[in-house]
Formats: structure tokens, sequence, C-alpha cells
């Protein structure tokens, strides 16, 4: 069976004047219909980047995508026109990005953004995509839709604006949304506001979700994969409830651990050693061997494959996989 999304190997580079940065080292993964895939990871990791060279908005130069597949609906995105990309984004795929005020026009209301969705790709009279784009917002709970349809960005609360994002995103039901770091900057509340929206529509619209973050607590409950990434690759596969019990890379563990506790009020949060390395000078062998608390002689020399992983039975579930050499031992721990 076609996946919504297969990408295999892909591999994006950044050439500067200090050298070329590897920023997307042979990366692959999928989600299904319906689906929603969770990539984790720190600040440049290359979770956005990966983002990007699916969508095809990355800045070239400095950005080139050197190698692999991304495969939407089993067709090659990477190999189409720009004229074909451009007709895939937005109607077939969508993205909502993390800073929502950056991504909206300031000198435009909301209303002519959303209907601007409508008239481009439908061809629809202003006044009829003006009407869609209420509903829209009434779709996304945006309160007094109607009255507030002429406001400008700046005249929304960071949620709201958020919402309108999402409203831009689903405007033309596609098939596949990828949601760079949706609840960045919003409080708890409107975070699960936000969160709660997102799996509402990915359930009414049947759409795949690829959900981007560095917070694990924000995905427990509405993801059902997860790929773990860290510098510029992937370092564990899982589904989500297999990777909360039983991580496989020291780097999930640490991911978890840093999560603050009710039950370990009054103690230190724990904190990963050391920063992510620069993708100019990225280690031998592990990547993570720097930071990590088991590495010995052989993560320093050799770079661990993805290994199949078994699930709790010690059957091999499918999508379960870590690189580190040691994963017996982090399943154990």
């Amino acid at each position: 069976m076609t996946r919504l999304l297969d990408v295999r190997d892909l591999r994006v580079e950044f050439r500067t004047r200090d050298g070329v940065a590897e920023a997307v080292g042979g990366v692959s993964y999928g989600v299904d219909a319906g689906r929603t895939l969770a990539v984790l990871g720190e600040s440049g990791s290359g979770k956005s980047v990966t983002a990007q060279a699916v969508m095809g908005i990355l800045d070239s130069p400095p950005a080139f995508v050197t190698g692999g597949q991304v495969l939407f609906r089993g067709r090659d995105l990477l190999t189409m026109s720009p004229r074909e990309r451009r007709s895939v984004r937005g109607a077939a795929m969508a993205m909502i990005f993390q800073d929502a005020l950056s991504a909206l026009n300031p000198v435009l209301t909301v209303g002519a953004q959303l209907a601007e969705m409508y008239e481009v790709h439908r061809g629809m009279s202003r006044k009829d995509a003006r009407a869609r784009a209420v509903e829209l917002m009434d779709r996304v709970r945006i309160p007094a839709a109607k009255a507030r349809v002429n406001d400008y960005p700046h005249q929304f609360s960071g949620g709201m604006r958020q919402r309108i994002m999402i409203a831009m995103a689903i405007a033309l039901e596609p098939e596949l949304i990828i949601a760079d770091e949706p609840t960045t900057a919003l409080d708890v509340t409107v975070q699960a506001q936000v969160m709660d929206l997102l799996d509402e529509l990915r359930r009414e619209y049947a759409m795949g979700l690829i959900l981007i973050t560095h917070d694990l607590g924000v995905v427990a409950d509405v993801a059902d994969e997860i790929a773990v990434m860290y510098a510029g690759r992937i370092v564990e596969t899982a589904p989500v409830r297999e990777l909360y019990r039983r991580p496989a890379h020291p780097y999930t563990r640490g991911l978890l651990d840093s999560i603050p506790r009710v039950d370990h009020k009054g103690k230190e949060l724990y904190a990963i050693k050391g920063l992510p390395p620069s993708l100019l000078t990225v280690p031998t062998g592990c990547p993570f061997h720097p930071r990590c608390p088991r590495a010995q002689d052989i993560c320093r020399t050799e770079r661990p494959p993805l290994y199949e992983v078994p699930d709790a039975t010690d059957t091999v579930a499918p999508g379960r996989a870590s690189a580190c050499h040691f994963w017996k031992d982090e399943l154990d721990a």
C-alpha cells in the first residue's frame, strides 16, 4: 500500500563561507492518511529543514537538496517542475509555521489572506472567498469571526493568530499538514487547545499530520509514531507508547528525563549535558557520543545504523528502530 508521504534518505546541505554543513544526513520517515507522526529533537537537529525540503520552500542558495526522494502518493516531489510543485503546495499539502506573526502578512487583513487561497486555487469571486474565510475562522473557533474578518494579524493574540494559520492550512482540505512547532511561545492552556484542534481536524478530514516539536509532553496524547532527530539524522523511531515506555536510545531517554514531573517537585531538573554539535564539525562515530553517559570506544569510531528493535513482547515491531550500538542496554535501563 502506497504511503501518503514517504521520505527516503533525504539529504540537505548548506554551503556557507565557513564550509558545508550537512543539515539533513539521510533522513527517512513516512506518515499515512489519518495518522500523526511527531518529529522530535533539540533546536538545530534538522527537523524544520527536513520539513521545508518536503514542502519545497528552502532558500537555495545556501540550501541544496543533494539526495533522496520525497514521495507523495507515490510521486517524487523532488523531480517535479516548480509549477507542478506549486500546484501541490497548499492544495494537497500545507504547512503551519512556528511564528504566526511573521508568517502572516502584517498589511493585509486575515480575511483577505484566507480568501486569497480560494481566489487563487479555486477561482472564487472575492465575495464568495470572503464568505468562506468567515466559515474557516468559525471552524477554528475564533470568536465573532464575522466581525473580526477585517482585523489585521497584530490585533489577535498569539493563540488566535495560530488558529488563523491552522485555518489557512486546512482551507483547501489538503491530505497532509506539517505543523512546525505550532505551540511555541503559547501558554500551557492555549497549547492544549491548539493541539486538540489539530487532532480534531486530523480525524475529521482524515489527513496525515507531521508534528515538529522539541517538547515530548506536547505530543504524548496526539501522536501515533515518533521519530527522534539528532544532528540531522534519525536516531530512534517507535510507536508513541513504546517510546515513552521503553526508549532505546540514550538521547531519547535524556529528552524524557528532562520533562518536568509533579512527583519530582523540589528536585533538580535533569538536563542533557553539553550542547548539540556544529553541523560543520559533526563528531566521528555516533554524533551523540560526546554527551552520552553510555559512550564507549566503538561509539567514537563507528556510526551506528538504525538497528531493528523488538517491542515489549520481543517481536520486531514495524518502525521500531534505534541508532545506538547499545540499544539493548538502554531498553533494560
